[in-house]
């Protein structure tokens, strides 16, 4: 399972320690740090939203339809899981009177004022976590890896939620639309079943798969799946348009499937780094390295700079980094540029691709992304067999990529 999201390899030495996240929503609460648009005279409405097991595109979406409006007229920053306690700002183009009326189980939204500025994808600083890891069978690995993480960080690998986890096909269908096969690109996502989906669900997408009978399958589509069933309807009315069921998910939803397959070429380009003994928390020469976690591009590293740049990294002045590839990504030089083309050499994916001419608003440049991320103010207590940890990532960093050097459990357990 995390092979087919590309995360392949341990950066900490320390053993096992299993344990459990996510066993009830409350062992997982993350709060954004927000970057808040100015007060001012303007159709949105700032918004204060806390949410308890919902997925933000399916919150977004009830939220757009209570108010009769886009779901692109909801701006929000980040995307947050669903099994958890969440605390984000949105924007909302409508009136505080009809926000204030809105009635959602385990949903509080609190208005806060109005903006002619929305807030949109990334406008975050980061966000604070508070985790309960359940049933821990080795603290005294488990105090060890921690305590090496505050000092040296951890791999910055895209966590698996951003592939799916009852479902990893985010990024495979990312990679049929770079491929321009529309057609298996919705099949993908509307009928690829997996067993640890719950049983109608399951059926319902296998009966679909070996049928193609648009209609039917629209009888026994639960109505949670709401995405499938909009895309079944007007297949059942345009049986030969995919690209029309395609554009029946949301914009965001849409974008994110090629996201997530840069996600998995970055994972794997970072696997084989620390694979091949290579440091994170350190450059060599022919890395490219930037100022900021995410840049489009970088400086290079050679036996001039190498001494300076290492220290700079050292004092987080500075990141070393691997691509998000795209259609004008650089590449870095030595052994880091000859992992990156391997990687998108195999993948059988040219940059070209990215530019994505046949839906053009789905196009991405691509940019060099931190290989290693830091967990400030980390902190930790030991709780009978659990344990509880409070930390702050920056913004596209994932808590479950630091849990996951903790635990090396199954992935079903974080």
């Amino acid at each position: 399972m995390e092979k087919d999201a590309g995360i392949e390899a341990y950066i900490t030495k320390t053993k096992r320690c299993g344990g459990k996240i996510k066993s009830i929503a409350d062992d997982f609460y993350v709060e954004e740090i927000s970057i808040f648009p100015p007060p001012a005279k303007g159709k949105f409405v700032i918004v204060r939203v806390k949410s308890k097991n919902w997925e933000t595109n399916r919150l977004i979406e009830k939220i757009a339809s209570i108010l009769k409006i886009s779901p692109r007229a909801i701006g929000y920053a980040g995307i947050k899981d669903r099994r958890s306690i969440s605390v984000q700002l949105m924007s909302i183009a409508s009136s505080p009177e009809k926000i204030m009326s809105i009635h959602l189980p385990d949903v509080e939204i609190s208005v806060l004022y109005r903006t002619n500025k929305p807030i949109y994808a990334g406008n975050l600083k980061g966000n604070i976590f508070r985790i309960v890891i359940r049933d821990i069978e080795n603290e005294e690995d488990a105090e060890k890896c921690m305590q090496t993480i505050k000092e040296n960080g951890f791999p910055n690998f895209f966590g698996i939620q951003r592939f799916g986890i009852a479902r990893p096909i985010t990024h495979t269908v990312g990679k049929y639309l770079l491929e321009n096969k529309i057609k298996e690109a919705v099949m993908e996502y509307i009928a690829h079943a997996f067993e640890r989906e719950d049983e109608e669900s399951y059926e319902a997408r296998k009966f679909f798969k070996e049928t193609m009978d648009f209609e039917e399958a629209l009888k026994i589509f639960p109505e949670k799946l709401s995405f499938e069933r909009r895309m079944l309807e007007h297949l059942s009315k345009n049986p030969d348009d995919w690209y029309g069921a395609l554009s029946k998910l949301p914009f965001s939803l849409r974008r994110m499937f090629i996201h997530a397959y840069q996600s998995f070429l970055f994972n794997r380009i970072l696997s084989e780094r620390i694979r091949r003994g290579m440091p994170i928390n350190e450059a060599v020469e022919g890395d490219i390295v930037t100022r900021k976690m995410q840049e489009e591009r970088g400086v290079y590293v050679n036996n001039h700079n190498i001494e300076r740049i290492n220290k700079n990294i050292k004092k987080g002045i500075c990141f070393p980094t691997a691509p998000i590839i795209g259609y004008d990504s650089q590449f870095a030089k030595g052994e880091m540029g000859e992992i990156e083309r391997k990687i998108l050499n195999e993948s059988g994916i040219s940059t070209e691709q990215f530019k994505m001419p046949y839906i053009p608003e789905l196009a991405s440049a691509g940019m060099r992304r931190s290989v290693i991320a830091k967990a400030e103010g980390l902190r930790w207590r030991m709780e009978g067999k659990n344990i509880v940890l409070e930390f702050y990532l920056p913004k596209g960093c994932y808590a479950t990529s630091l849990l996951r050097e903790i635990m090396k459990a199954d992935i079903f357990s974080y």
